[in-house]
């Protein structure tokens, strides 16, 4: 049987999941219509969101339904910079981390290029945990200047886990809105946007067992943003658009569903990515592994495989029946190393020699005995291959 650990990538869609979101897709309405069919969509819709907000704890009108991480991530970082910037045109930096997402840092560039934004990144340590005394270095020297703050909850690729709390604290003190991406979190990690100091958070299904183009943003409810798309003035007027209720019905199942399971897959989650470890650790006594002394996700195991390219050890697992990936999908088909990996102080070759594993909802046993498996034969392999592709 094919092994699937790419569960960062997409997840395969709970059989739950599926059931109702084939079943509200047959249902007939506009949710902004007043006839029956109509308010019958509304209550599928508003349903999904009070259960999002109680899985995630926060206020249901803070749920702004999306296309997923991408448009949310562009609502968050956009419309924020352009809330405060027209405010105080003096605030155009945007703080954001070295290896952040591209969905934010190309949001944040696009809006350097056009809109004469400022990008400022803070680095991280050689784990790839932000770092937490230049943040407060340089907001003491530039606060009056800086529109918004945005860093991911956890990192996509190599797993490491930022300090969201003290982050929110800091930029409180300069009274800066704070926006993090928390796919790569969620359902992995205990998330609360009540808690987290956030003044925006980007959430999606599709990566823990949802249908792809589902999301949201959630916008604490006295933070005000520009919106990027114009309409009809759905969602709280920030997205306009006609709301796709069956999306958000098997969006709101999934997060509730992952959320509960949270605990229980986390120590399962662990215990799988330890042994993956110890067992990579055995063929390969040089390998370096992302993050390996910070909080990092429990179902992500990141590594660097010196003299050998992540590609080729890829092909090889996969031409063997098992299925991972060098980094952020996000990035597919983009050849060249990874803007996290080098954030770590890795050399170019270093960063082309990564693989990334991630497991999910559908992750078993017998899976992560496949990869070990298959693992000696492809590493030796792609070790002979060397580093060709250059």
């Amino acid at each position: 049987m094919p092994v699937y650990l790419d569960h960062a990538a997409t997840s395969p869609i709970r059989a739950s999941v599926l059931e109702l979101y084939v079943s509200t897709l047959s249902e007939i309405g506009n949710p902004a219509s007043v006839h029956s069919f109509g308010q019958r969509s509304r209550q599928i819709l508003e349903q999904a969101r009070e259960d999002i907000a109680n899985a995630i704890n926060c206020d249901r009108n803070e749920v702004i339904f999306t296309s997923g991480g991408t448009e949310s991530d562009n609502l968050a970082v956009k419309g924020l910079y352009w809330n405060e910037n027209n405010k105080d045109s003096e605030k155009k930096v945007i703080v954001s981390a070295a290896a952040e997402h591209h969905a934010v840092l190309d949001a944040i560039n696009w809006l350097v290029d056009s809109q004469n934004a400022e990008l400022y990144l803070i680095p991280s340590d050689d784990q790839g945990v932000l770092d937490i005394a230049e943040l407060e270095k340089f907001l003491d020297k530039n606060s009056s200047r800086v529109a918004l703050i945005s860093v991911m909850w956890a990192n996509n690729e190599i797993g490491v886990i930022h300090p969201i709390a003290k982050i929110t604290q800091i930029a409180r003190g300069y009274q800066i809105p704070v926006h993090s991406d928390a796919i790569a979190a969620l359902g992995h990690i205990p998330v609360s946007f009540a808690e987290s100091g956030l003044a925006a958070m980007t959430i999606t299904g599709h990566k823990l067992g949802g249908p792809v183009g589902s999301g949201a943003l959630i916008l604490r409810r006295d933070q005000k943003i520009t919106p990027v798309n114009h309409g009809g003035g759905q969602e709280r007027n920030l997205r306009s658009g006609t709301p796709d209720a069956s999306s958000a019905a098997a969006l709101a199942l999934t997060i509730t569903e992952a959320v509960y399971e949270q605990v229980e897959l986390a120590t399962k989650h662990r215990e799988m990515t330890d042994r993956l470890i110890a067992g990579v650790k055995q063929i390969a006594n040089d390998v370096i592994v992302s993050s390996e002394n910070a909080p990092r996700l429990p179902n992500n195991a990141h590594f660097r495989f010196p003299g050998c390219l992540g590609d080729s050890l890829l092909f090889l697992l996969d031409s063997d029946g098992v299925s991972i990936s060098t980094g952020s999908a996000c990035t597919a088909g983009v050849s060249g190393p990874s803007h996290v990996v080098l954030s770590l102080g890795a050399s170019n070759d270093e960063a082309m020699g990564t693989l990334r594993i991630t497991l999910g909802h559908s992750t078993q046993d017998q899976d992560i005995a496949a990869f070990l498996k298959a693992f000696p034969k492809a590493y030796e392999g792609a070790k002979k291959a060397g580093l060709t592709r250059r």
